[in-house]
């Protein structure tokens, strides 16, 4: 196993333990995990290709089934 070393700002720093804490881990399992995600070209490949298909159909998606979220489409009801 490898290891990073990197420094990072004080504002950087509590964000990065803002999100471990958010997500149930400490900073280094987040740290891991959020380099391993960048790192992975299938994931990157499957977030183009959703942001893609997203681009062509969303239009599609609210003319059929209105705005998302759902909350916009009750606040509309409602008025």
């Amino acid at each position: 196993m490898k290891q990073i070393n990197i420094r990072v700002d004080d504002d950087t720093f509590a964000g990065i333990e803002a999100r471990a804490e958010a997500a149930g881990l400490t900073v280094p399992e987040y740290a891991r995990q959020v380099v391993a995600d960048e790192s992975n070209d299938l994931r990157h490949r499957f977030l183009t290709a959703g942001a893609h298909f997203t681009d062509a159909w969303a239009p599609a998606f609210a003319e059929a089934f209105g705005p998302y979220p759902a909350k916009a489409r009750q606040d509309e009801a409602a008025a």
